[in-house]
């Protein structure tokens, strides 16, 4: 299931082209992206859509809308969707402790004791785990070697699990919010309830139904797959086989090419690769309610802020539900979204919400990071199309 591409943006909707193209012609014209492809949809049908810039600099490779993109966090959602519809069919409960698939994963709390993480807190980002990225250079994560499912191609999912249990919990279940490896842990979950792996998980019981097959953890065709690039001056630089920037109050390390060596894990936070078209796709079920992978009964569910209002310290206005972001009070959390809006984005440099009353779901994947996820290019976006309804 998929939007036609091959539709142009409706004569109505020609107050949102201005707009649109002219925040992606500043974000290439000011050097802030190599190349974008944004896909936007009102009332379900396609009401934008536009490759631009480039795919590959260094050989005049130009974007075309069918471009694979690493999508970094926007798998998680996809991950999400996937452990929902094992709940919808009884495999797995939103309240189990998640020992019951990872018996040896037991991260203890500072004071050595061992909580119960349940499978809620790992959907939620309320476990108490975190991201090596977001912690200084001798934390926890960093000397015992913790991969964040971007970098170290060739580490297995039992290696890194087996690293990630032996730093402290940040806090106990359920009683804060962190941006975290939690989706990774509940890959290996699905991957122990499936007795495959997740690549074959997600494609089963999320891709094939929805008649995708573009967004894998593996590159379907290569020379769709547009460079990596990361922000720089005086124009973005092509990340190498290893690259390290600066994000927030750490460092975030990629390897490009870890999507080709089938030894590494398949993150189910950071590993898939795939196209604007299929994420749109993707999101337009759940805003639609869900069928045919999901009852509208979950996907309300997923669309609340589950997460006890922890995240709202660290975002104001916003809750997290299972799988992204949620608007809970747009004033507070000053932006243009509609209350109960989801969203969230990706560290190679992507974006994406659904704002549900609006019936509206953009999607912007760039191969920029870290403009594409939350630089002045998403602002502008977001203001063109909300100025266009």
């Amino acid at each position: 299931m998929s939007l036609p591409l091959e539709n142009s943006a409706r004569p109505s909707d020609g107050g949102l082209a201005e707009g649109v193209d002219a925040a992606i012609q500043a974000a290439l014209a000011d050097k802030r992206l190599v190349g974008a492809v944004v896909l936007i949809a009102k009332d379900g049908e396609l009401a934008y859509h536009r490759a631009a810039g480039l795919a590959d600099r260094e050989n005049d490779v130009a974007m075309q809308e069918d471009a694979i993109f690493r999508l970094a966090s926007i798998t998680k959602p996809i991950v999400t969707i996937t452990a929902m519809r094992l709940v919808e069919q009884g495999r797995i409960g939103l309240d189990d402790p998640i020992t019951k698939w990872l018996p040896d994963f037991r991260p203890r709390l500072p004071d050595g004791s061992e909580p119960v993480i349940r499978i809620r807190h790992l959907l939620t980002h309320t476990s108490g785990l975190g991201y090596t990225f977001a912690e200084e250079q001798d934390g926890p994560y960093h000397r015992a070697g913790v991969s964040d499912g971007l970098d170290t191609p060739g580490r297995s999912i039992a290696d890194n699990l087996q690293r990630l249990a032996t730093a402290p919990l940040l806090f106990a279940p359920g009683e804060g919010w962190q941006y975290s490896l939690a989706m990774d842990v509940l890959g290996g979950t699905i991957e122990k309830e499936t007795g495959g792996n997740l690549d074959t998980a997600v494609a089963e019981l999320v891709m094939r139904p929805l008649g995708l097959s573009d967004t894998a953890f593996s590159v379907r065709d290569r020379n769709r797959l547009a460079a990596a690039y990361m922000n720089a001056e005086p124009e973005p630089q092509r990340m190498g086989d290893e690259a390290i920037m600066p994000i927030l109050d750490g460092t975030i390390r990629f390897a490009p090419d870890r999507i080709f060596d089938p030894g590494s894990y398949q993150s189910g936070g950071a590993g898939m690769v795939g196209t604007a078209s299929d994420v749109l796709a993707i999101l337009e079920t759940v805003r639609k309610g869900g069928a045919p992978l999901l009852s509208t009964d979950t996907v309300k569910a997923m669309m609340a802020d589950q997460a006890g209002g922890h995240m709202q310290p660290q975002q104001p206005g916003f809750g997290f539900g299972y799988g992204w972001s949620v608007v809970v009070d747009p004033v507070e959390a000053q932006v243009p979204f509609s209350a109960g809006t989801i969203k969230w984005g990706g560290v190679y440099g992507h974006s994406w919400f659904i704002d549900p009353k609006k019936k509206l779901t953009a999607v912007a994947l760039t191969n920029t990071a870290l403009e594409g996820m939350w630089g002045q290019f998403t602002i502008d976006l977001r203001d063109a199309i909300y100025a266009a309804l």
